[in-house]
């Protein structure tokens, strides 16, 4: 894949928020997948997946929504399937003393949080590398729980894209590449923007950026107002780009985005204004997949 070819990710649906925040959220493995080959028309290769309950709308882990999501996917186009593994991350502290884990806990073994990737082998899936406060919760990733995932999703032939919120992340992730956990080709999600991780600055990504181990695949967003500005400043440092509802609700200041496709949609105008492609599912196969 050549230099003026970038990844669009479109991240479809997180596990935070729900319709009241938007209308068109995709919640419904249906409408998670169509709102995924829509992206996927209008130029993004690899679709980023969570899944939620369809009838309250909140996160899930529950494997048979994955599998749904990923065979409507597969039935309809050729997108590459990026699968989350953060859902089973969340600690939320009961207010007891000592303190215990209260509800909408999800702390889960690293078994759980993987197991959709074993048993559905997507071409990648996310690897949160690190811990962090997280809103009103805790993302748990203990380093060997991170491990154990990495063996597994090795083991499985997936991709670990390898989430990093801050610097120290990159330090883990290179470790788990050290351990020989991780193979080659080494991909990597720089995550900007999250409140109590690394602010979105063009400082901030471009430190991340001379971090990351030589020859490393790697990407770069921010989430709200940032969003956009954060895809011109990966392209510009030759890096891979995502958008979508996860990140970012709005197509401007003020301005609702329809659906994901027209995020999608926003980010090729600015590529193709720096001169850039988005690559094809093809493409990526060919340079990463089978590299």
């Amino acid at each position: 894949m050549t230099s003026d070819k970038l990844i669009i990710t479109a991240a479809i649906t997180g596990g935070v928020g729900d319709k009241s925040r938007h209308p068109s959220l995709p919640v419904t493995p249906r409408e998670i997948a169509e709102s995924a080959v829509e992206a996927w028309s209008q130029g993004a290769a690899v679709a980023h997946i969570h899944v939620r309950d369809p009838v309250t709308g909140g996160p899930s882990m529950d494997f048979e929504l994955y599998r749904e999501v990923v065979e409507r996917i597969r039935g309809a186009c050729d997108m590459l399937i990026n699968l989350t593994t953060g859902a089973g991350a969340r600690i939320i502290p009961a207010d007891t003393d000592p303190p215990g884990l209260g509800p909408g806990t999800t702390w889960s073994s690293p078994e759980k949080r993987v197991e959709h990737i074993v048993r559905l082998k997507p071409e990648f899936c996310s690897l949160d590398v690190g811990s962090m406060n997280f809103g009103d919760r805790i993302f748990a990733n203990l380093v060997p729980h991170v491990e154990a995932m990495a063996s597994m999703i090795k083991d499985a032939g997936a991709i670990p894209e390898l989430e990093v919120f801050d610097m120290g992340h990159i330090g883990i992730a290179r470790s788990l590449i050290e351990k020989g956990l991780v193979r080659p080709p080494y991909v990597f999600q720089l995550c900007l923007g999250i409140k109590w991780g690394i602010p979105a600055s063009v400082k901030n990504m471009l430190m991340m950026k001379e971090a990351l181990p030589e020859g490393a695949v790697w990407g770069g967003f921010a989430i709200g107002p940032e969003s956009f500005p954060m895809v011109a400043q990966s392209a510009l440092l030759g890096g891979n780009v995502r958008v979508g509802f996860e990140d970012n609700f709005f197509i401007s200041k003020g301005k609702p985005a329809k659906s994901n496709a027209e995020l999608v949609e926003k980010a090729v105008r600015i590529l193709r204004a720096l001169d850039r492609e988005p690559a094809t599912p093809a493409e990526i196969r060919e340079s990463i997949l089978n590299s």
